[in-house]
């Protein structure tokens, strides 16, 4: 009922939960004490078993990532350290919203994750074959899965929780544009980019850092379906892609991709037009373009996909020395959900199966016992520190650098901003040519037409928003009134969703 007041599991009166408790307005850092959020999170992380929440459909395969180009000035991490240095990969990609029986030419965003066995320890790269996400703030990444999912009534995907929701976080229009063009449906994972969509730290021996954002340019270049072209390969192979690349790679046509970094020193981002944090958005190339890295080889297939590519666990909390996060709220949500939800699903020494296992690394710390532990359990070393019976230390030299935070500790909820429609517009008049914007406007037809009508308004005033020609396009296919969506598109945030209520 409407009068009815959300709580915590616990019964405990919840006063904001669009927002996780951070240290300051804009991207900043994100409390533990946040109870709400760990409690949102964790019990998410435990919603399904034994496939993964999400990510549950995908092909992997083992490779190397090449340094290019040296920009060890930048970063001390040390499988970064030269031109030539090659360091063994392990590589997933994946649909994100389906089961693990789903279709892999569904319209979803596709997974990008990359495991570097580095001599450091194991360094995970989790992002998407999309530069933006849906979301900027994790307390929202549940309930977003969750309209993705389905309906808990029916248990059929339903239009109207997509959209309604999407409508109601107009931060998601970007990603949600990218999506619904023929992006989101890539012919396969061997002709799609990769991005860490994040931005993180790089920093160096002397504690210098910078913020850095990952690309992955596929060197089969880009590929994609039509939407026609995608219901008939789910039809007709709905393991297209993950066959795809098993074959390329058995056949010897080994998938490449060149990997390139953008990098904004501290100083430019207090002064950048926007938030760069902000994982809804994407720095301009004009700005920063992009600096040559790597390049990425895939030229193994796993001998057990069980073994391998199911059971293999990615947590973006992974860093060795030289990289470390950023003050991305979504980011600093996922640095705990991610290992929290691979505990949950293989257990807590999930670190020990072999694909997961840190190959190049000597691992030494006090962590005992624990379901599946496979290992010598540390034998008779002491399992406490610190400890008198020469056991491994501490080593403060490993320690990332200080970053000053003004902090003001509150559940800060980012508005709705100018700048969250700039982006969309740019990328309609820009990026899309006539043959993409047909497509585009017909693939968010055929799926938001099947919305209520009220819904179709809030969103379409949205696009409207954005970019006039691209809100007239999608209403003159819905068949609404034009008038009405300038209207809405002309209101606040709260005046727009109080007119389309039900």
């Amino acid at each position: 009922m409407a009068d009815e007041k959300l709580t915590t599991n616990k019964g405990i009166p919840i006063s904001n939960d669009q927002a996780s408790m951070t240290t300051g307005e804009g991207s900043n850092y994100t409390l533990l004490q946040d109870v709400q959020l760990i409690e949102k999170l964790a019990h998410f992380d435990r919603e399904r078993i034994p496939e993964r929440v999400v990510h549950a459909k995908g092909a992997g395969a083992h490779g190397y990532f090449e340094v290019t180009n040296d920009l060890s000035k930048y970063t001390r991490a040390k499988f970064l350290s030269k031109v030539g240095k090659r360091t063994e990969i392990f590589s997933r990609m994946s649909t994100v919203g389906g089961e693990r029986g789903s279709a892999d030419a569904k319209r979803d965003p596709r997974g990008f994750a990359v495991k570097f066995y580095t001599e450091e320890g194991n360094y995970d790269l989790v992002g998407n074959n999309i530069p933006i996400f849906f979301i900027r703030d994790a307390i929202k990444f549940p309930d977003f899965i969750h309209t993705q999912k389905r309906h808990p009534s029916n248990n059929l995907a339903n239009a109207d929780m997509f959209w309604d929701f999407l409508s109601l976080t107009p931060e998601s229009l970007h990603q949600a544009t990218f999506l619904f063009t023929d992006r989101g449906t890539p012919q396969n994972y061997r002709h799609m980019d990769g991005f860490s969509s994040h931005t993180y730290m790089w920093y160096n021996e002397k504690d210098e850092y910078v913020w850095v954002k990952y690309h992955f340019k596929t060197s089969q270049g880009n590929r994609t379906l039509t939407n026609d072209e995608s219901i008939k390969m789910c039809g007709e192979n709905p393991d297209h892609a993950t066959e795809d690349l098993y074959n390329s790679i058995e056949t010897g046509d080994y998938p490449q991709w060149d990997v390139y970094v953008q990098i904004m020193t501290n100083d430019e981002a207090k002064e950048y037009k926007f938030d760069p944090f902000d994982v809804t958005k994407v720095w301009y190339h004009g700005d920063y373009p992009l600096i040559p890295l790597g390049k990425m080889v895939l030229n193994r297939n796993p001998e057990n996909y069980f073994v391998e590519v199911e059971q293999v666990a990615f947590a973006p909390s992974n860093f060795v020395p030289g990289i470390s996060p950023s003050p991305d709220r979504l980011l600093q949500g996922r640095l705990f959900a991610y290992e929290d939800t691979q505990r949950h699903r293989l257990g807590p020494n999930h670190h020990q199966i072999p694909i997961n296992r840190a190959k190049n690394a000597k691992i030494n710390n006090y962590q005992r016992d624990g379901p599946m532990d496979v290992d010598d359990n540390g034998g008779s070393t002491p399992n406490y520190y610190p400890n008198s019976q020469g056991g491994p230390v501490q080593d403060i030299s490993f320690k990332p650098p200080a970053v000053e935070v003004q902090a003001v500790i509150d559940k800060h909820t980012r508005p709705v901003e100018d700048v969250d429609f700039v982006q969309v517009g740019e990328f309609w008049r820009r990026v899309l040519n006539n043959t993409d914007k047909n497509n585009l406007v017909g693939n968010i037809v055929g799926h938001l037409g099947n919305a209520q009508e009220r819904i179709q308004y809030r969103q379409t005033s949205l696009f409207y928003r954005a970019e006039p020609e691209y809100g007239t396009r999608v209403g003159e296919g819905l068949g609404l009134d034009i008038k009405r969506v300038k209207m809405l598109a002309e209101m606040s945030q709260e005046d727009r969703v109080e007119a389309t209520k039900i």
